[in-house]
């Protein structure tokens, strides 16, 4: 992965940052961190955001833009799309309903299958984790400031099927759930379908 495409990985995983901590990162100066940002966002990919800080100067935030994100794997978005609005004008949302059922097991089968039912919560958390990560979510496992465990997924390669169908969302909450067992409980807090730059899910013992 060359540097320029590494900036674009550490924007998508890790959200808005300065060239300054970019710099860091990678082991880079920050002018020659600058210079691949200023190209990066001529070509589109990124832009900025002045940040008023408490004391000084603003500092200036780094993102990705639309076209940044679409960098990243979609799984053929468009083909989805017409898949979805075909299935819904041939077979009504019934049939919808059903491949999204058909699919919430398979997906299920295949989570049940990596995480151990009965290891501690974070080890199942980190072992959906894993799986999730293998699928192209880029997710990972955090901790919340109260010490709660996330399970983080920087990004989403059905968005654009989510975006057509919500109930690909509703389905993959409740799989998560289930998978993950009832002694904790799952919360989604942070949707990119709701304007998120990711998806997040608080995981509580219960």
């Amino acid at each position: 992965m060359n540097t320029a495409d590494q900036i674009l990985f550490l924007l998508k995983t890790r959200g808005p940052n300065t060239a300054q901590q970019l710099a860091q990162i990678l082991d880079l100066t920050s002018m020659g961190t600058r210079r691949h940002l200023e190209a990066a966002q001529e070509k589109g990919l990124v832009s900025y955001e002045d940040v008023a800080e408490k004391v000084g100067r603003p500092s200036r935030r780094w993102l990705l833009t639309a076209a940044g994100h679409a960098r990243f794997p979609d799984r053929h978005a468009d083909l989805t799309v017409q898949l979805i609005d075909q299935v819904k004008a041939l077979f009504g949302d019934a049939a919808m309903e059903q491949l999204i059922v058909a699919r919430e097991a398979a997906s299920e089968a295949a989570y049940r299958a990596a995480v151990d039912g009965q290891a501690p919560l974070p080890e199942r958390v980190a072992a959906l984790a894993h799986v999730r990560d293998l699928e192209g979510y880029m997710a990972e496992v955090a901790t919340a400031p109260d010490g709660t465990l996330l399970l983080v997924e920087n990004h989403c390669p059905i968005c654009a099927a989510a975006r057509a169908c919500q109930q690909f969302c509703r389905s993959e909450l409740e799989v998560f759930q289930r998978v993950l067992g009832p002694d904790c409980s799952v919360q989604r807090t942070e949707h990119q379908l709701a304007g998120a730059r990711r998806c997040a899910y608080r995981i509580v013992a219960a």
